[in-house]
């Protein structure tokens, strides 16, 4: 069959690899002139199943208002003329209850659990390199009240077979010397020695290799403009090819991957995404002094930041720290406040660690849905499949979310129990080992 894949980015090329393995004729269209060019450029690197509490807790309503205003706040709700935004906000207050809480951390780590056991088989099948680092994540607390929050969740995730591990401020030092300089502030930490980081650029990219010479296409420097329905069924994709010419595209089925900017695409068929983009940041910076820079990667929980190091003959020894969000339309323009306020948390936790005279800063459009659970599976039209909407998480379930969207349009079931959209869910669950599932 041929399959259309919309979107270049970590999704999209997860999907395309998947589906080429499983037999089919597949093109990838995006308006960049490189793989992995927009959300999946300069993320924070985690492979992260332990980061499976959602934005929208009990916690979070009275959060976002003690944060309105503040340029620097890790969840920035910039309030605007605009009817998405308001029903976004609404909806995410909806899953701010502690049942839905609980069902989306299931979800989460369901998808998360799978997604990582499927990039550890792909690595060990492609010899795949992305500055990989199989060291676990630590999540430390420097306030107490954010510490006690966290414990619930993990119990809830460690039920689900995500092993996040709560772990004493002098055990946090002894995994990660370099908080030995806040072991003072520290109120505590936890730790899942199974989770993983990697430069998720680099990732893309690679990937995308293997797919060409498996006979992937890709059309770069594609603007897609419209998908065209006819009879119930997408016939083609309108684009603009780097030329300025413009084009209909035709195929068997369609992937759309586009981030953020997918549910602009799926409204004209009269599909609404509960998508909006979460513009976050993110600082990479060389290593200046070795001593002073962690090795493992990191999760600061109250100031909603990850840090992650690469490590390689190409790129260096760097430090990536980044994360925030902030709900402001389609603005991707640098907030000098909120990069300012992310070197600040660097040069309190970690002095001297990296070189800020040379950081380089980058902003990202993450297609957040009000619950953190992405949409992945099939829509109201026949041959248009969706695997969009992953927030933070994309790089964690990019490789899960690819092989499930493969199946589908495959007409395969997926291999694990998820809420995939527009399909019922099994009526056993699937259990999931270290192997994959069984």
């Amino acid at each position: 069959m041929r399959v259309i894949v919309l979107g270049a980015g970590l999704l999209g090329v997860t999907s395309a690899y998947f589906l080429s393995q499983l037999g089919h004729e597949v093109t990838v269209i995006d308006r960049q002139g490189a793989p992995g060019a927009e959300t999946s450029f300069a993320n924070g690197g985690q492979i992260s199943v332990s980061h499976a509490e959602p934005w929208a807790n009990p916690s979070a309503p009275l959060k976002v208002l003690q944060w309105l205003g503040k340029e620097d706040a890790p969840l920035l709700f910039r309030l605007r003329a605009d009817m998405r935004q308001w029903l976004w906000g609404l909806s995410f207050l909806r899953n701010c209850t502690p049942a839905r809480t609980r069902h989306n951390i299931e979800q989460i780590v369901s998808l998360g659990t799978y997604s990582r056991d499927t990039l550890q088989q792909l690595r060990a099948a492609t010899g795949i390199q992305y500055d990989q680092r199989t060291q676990g994540i630590l999540h430390f607390y420097t306030n107490a009240k954010e510490f006690d929050g966290a414990l619930a969740p993990a119990e809830q995730m460690r039920a689900l077979g995500c092993e996040r591990q709560v772990i004493s401020a002098d055990e946090a030092v002894r995994i990660e010397p370099a908080l030995a300089h806040i072991r003072p502030q520290l109120a505590g930490a936890t730790f899942t020695a199974e989770d993983e980081s990697g430069d998720a650029n680099q990732f893309t990219r690679e990937l995308a290799r293997l797919c060409e010479a498996a006979g992937v296409q890709f059309r770069m420097g594609h603007h897609i403009t419209a998908l065209r329905e006819v009879g119930g069924r997408i016939d083609h994709v309108e684009v603009t090819n780097a030329e300025g010419r413009f084009e209909r595209v035709r195929s068997d089925a369609f992937v759309l991957a586009m981030g953020s900017f997918s549910p602009l695409l799926a409204q004209p068929l009269g599909i609404s995404l509960p998508i909006y983009p979460a513009k976050g940041y993110s600082v990479t910076m060389p290593v200046k002094d070795a001593s002073m820079a962690h090795q493992v990667s990191l999760t600061d929980d109250e100031f909603k930041l990850v840090f992650s190091r690469y490590t390689s003959e190409r790129g260096g020894d760097r430090l990536r720290i980044a994360g925030t969000a902030e709900l402001n339309g389609y603005d991707r323009n640098l907030n000098q406040v909120r990069c300012d306020a992310i070197v600040r948390r660097v040069e309190q936790l970690f002095p001297g660690a990296g070189d800020t005279t040379q950081a380089q800063f980058w902003t990202g459009l993450r297609p957040a849905t009000p619950s953190n659970v992405p949409l992945i599976g099939k829509t109201k039209v026949g041959n248009l499949f969706l695997n969009t909407g992953h927030g933070t998480l994309g790089w964690t379930h990019a490789c899960g979310s690819g092989k499930s969207i493969a199946r589908i349009v495959s007409g395969l079931a997926p291999e694990l129990d998820f809420d995939f959209t527009g399909m019922a869910r099994p009526a056993a669950p699937a259990v999931l080992s270290a192997q994959g599932v069984r």
